[in-house]
């Protein structure tokens, strides 16, 4: 097996290598791991641009409570009012919110582990509002619900999305995937998708 590396000289995970003729200059395939990450990112940012999407994820963002600079930790509400749960640094992901319960951060909750998985399969290495959004997008992509989001069939893409988001409740008339944690009702998810801008079928 060839190794892959990085444009850093990082070695890149055994999943990235393949059968190949040995030679010595490993560019080709570098260049071609590149391409795929910006691929990857081009579609989501294309995917961004729809407005049931974006209304999607502003559901998601005010169901969670969320804001693009939360970090998050036990009775964060209270904290965030007093700035112990904020960050500035939208260089990297900033790690665990005060008292280090969890590393969930940012508009949607996204862990440190999230935003490795995710952000690394489009090459993202910061954690600007945009850069969350295209990891939700990805994530949302992952659980293979975003053309029912597109086509407006929100029932359809709760089940899914409510594994990801605690605060999402699986689609009209349900709970959410984990309880006892506290969510939105599907009524009032809706009613924030559709104040986003979003249409349903």
């Amino acid at each position: 097996m060839a190794e892959v590396v990085s444009k850093s000289g990082r070695k890149m995970s055994p999943v990235a290598t393949r059968e190949v003729t040995a030679v010595k200059d490993t560019s080709p395939k570098t260049v071609a791991l590149d391409a795929k990450k910006q691929i990857r990112r081009a579609e989501n940012e294309e995917y961004l641009k729809d407005p049931n999407v974006k209304a999607y994820l502003a559901a998601i963002a005010k169901a969670e409570g969320g804001d693009y600079h939360a970090k998050y930790g036990y009775g964060w509400a209270k904290g965030f009012q007093t700035g112990k749960w904020t960050f500035t640094d939208e260089s990297t992901h900033p790690g665990a919110g005060f008292g280090g319960s969890t590393t969930a951060s940012g508009l949607y909750q996204i862990t440190i582990a999230t935003w490795r998985e995710y952000g690394g399969k489009m090459g993202l290495t910061d954690f600007t509002p945009h850069t969350q959004d295209l990891i939700a997008v990805d994530i949302l992509r992952t659980l293979g619900v975003i053309d029912k989001i597109k086509a407006g069939d929100i029932p359809g893409a709760m089940p899914k999305a409510a594994t990801r988001w605690a605060a999402l409740p699986e689609g009209p008339g349900k709970k959410n995937h984990y309880p006892p944690q506290p969510y939105a009702e599907y009524p009032d998810f809706l009613s924030y998708y559709k104040s986003a801008g979003g249409t349903v079928k």
